[in-house]
């Protein structure tokens, strides 16, 4: 994605690399020589240990596991930590770790956390530290605040939808095809209902979720469901058509039981309902195709998010990484961030694992050689990017009414506790304590 300048200090290098080589160092050069890196804080001969920490599935843990070896057989004084896991539980863990000034050097960001630790000045920031030349430039404002670059961005994707293409095939119905409609959703659901095995279901109950009411609510040419100025925007008429479409989908027995609803683990192969053959469809990033393709190779397909008047799915940067504050080593942790966006044989190693490569010139590099299971990904970001929505991470404050009241609604309304309607009520009362 970039062109790499070299330095101009090759004598020094050699002399470093001659000297670890008589101490019984690794080979390599310095990763430095990758791009425009900040000089180091620590010499050749002091070791470095950085902590890092990243969610993700099997597939990215080994990928990121590869580029962290490579990275310490170029320089061998760094060392790794690496923290990994799903992303169940992951900003709670990091949250603790940060209230303790205790987290990870390196630390892997959603876009929606960045504006949150950014007011909390839990993040240091990189514009002085990362080349940041070769990045797509959308892809930059969502990890800045007041203009500095809290974020780098690793890649983008698209939001769409996975299904099971062998199941429908077996069934005799036909697959959905890029730009259908929630009213083919919804139809299709009724289609396949008389076909379904005992315990199979058309998809996840997703009532009360709020990425994929975000889709049908931007579908409908409603907006974001909360303004950038800080606002409640979800439309009650949207919302109530929507739920009460599950409500249906619920008592026809075409979303799973409540129990067995929140039973589901995205990705992990006994507990993925999709990988298991319990559900038809569930929402995806386009650069999680792999990881599913890897666990069922053949059985799946991507789709567009179904539109209405309006698109329903969007492009957005995958995630972030970004530097603690409290790092004893900003510089060389700097370094290797540099080195994981801008190098190309780091590029290679991690390939889509973490959606299309961020830098522009290792994606244009990559997508020749990409396997027919990354194709995939890359086709439902072709299909998307025409008209897909704008990604936003909404105001500042809003995580938890994201990521606890929301989801507190969802169960509700799964397990039969709530109305639709009181549904509602309970979103806007929420709201309240995050508004502006």
């Amino acid at each position: 994605m970039m062109k790499w300048k070299r330095f101009q200090i090759v004598a020094v290098l050699l002399v470093c690399s001659l000297l670890l080589a008589a101490c019984g160092g690794g080979k390599g050069d310095n990763a430095g020589a990758a791009g425009d890196t900040p000089a180091a804080s620590n010499s050749a001969s002091d070791k470095v240990k950085l902590r890092i920490m990243w969610w993700g599935s099997q597939p990215r843990h080994e990928a990121t596991l590869k580029a962290l070896e490579l990275y310490t057989e170029k320089n061998p004084h760094v060392t790794f930590e690496p923290e990994y896991s799903g992303m169940d539980g992951y900003l709670d863990k990091l949250s603790t770790q940060a209230a303790a000034h205790n987290e990870p050097d390196i630390i892997q960001m959603d876009p929606g956390w960045i504006s949150d630790w950014t007011s909390r000045n839990q993040l240091e920031a990189l514009d002085s530290m990362v080349n940041l030349e070769d990045l797509t430039p959308s892809l930059l404002p969502i990890g800045q605040k007041d203009g500095k670059q809290y974020g780098v961005p690793l890649g983008s994707v698209a939001f769409g939808m996975i299904y099971d293409k062998a199941a429908l095939e077996k069934m005799g119905v036909t697959p959905p095809q890029n730009g259908w409609t929630w009213d083919d959703f919804f139809a299709l659901a009724e289609e396949v209902k008389p076909k379904l095995a005992k315990g199979q279901y058309f998809t996840l109950d997703y009532a009360g979720n709020y990425f994929m009411f975000s889709a049908y609510h931007y579908a409908k040419g409603k907006g974001t469901l909360i303004t950038d100025d800080g606002k409640f925007n979800i439309d009650e008429e949207t919302f109530l058509e929507w739920t009460k479409k599950f409500e249906q989908l619920r008592n026809e027995g075409l979303v799973p039981p409540a129990d067995l609803n929140a039973s589901d683990k995205e990705m992990d192969p006994t507990a993925d309902l999709l990988v298991n053959g319990k559900v038809l469809f569930r929402y995806s990033f386009s650069n999680n195709y792999t990881t599913w393709d890897s666990m069922k190779e053949g059985a799946f397909d991507l789709v567009t998010m179904p539109r209405a008047e309006e698109a329903g799915g969007w492009l957005k940067p995958s995630m972030f990484l970004s530097l603690s504050p409290n790092s004893k080593h900003k510089e060389e942790a700097a370094k290797f961030i540099d080195w994981f966006i801008n190098d190309p044989e780091a590029g290679t190693v991690l390939g889509t694992a973490r959606g299309v490569p961020a830098n522009t010139k290792i994606a244009e590099s990559l997508i020749p050689n990409l396997p027919e299971g990354e194709k995939v990904g890359m086709k439902l970001i072709d299909a998307t990017t025409p008209d897909g929505q704008t990604f936003t991470t909404g105001p500042e404050g809003w995580v938890n009414f994201i990521d606890k009241d929301f989801p507190l609604v969802r169960d509700e309304l799964s397990f039969g506790r709530t109305t639709p309607e009181k549904a509602y009520e309970s979103l806007k009362k929420a709201a309240q304590e995050y508004e502006q």
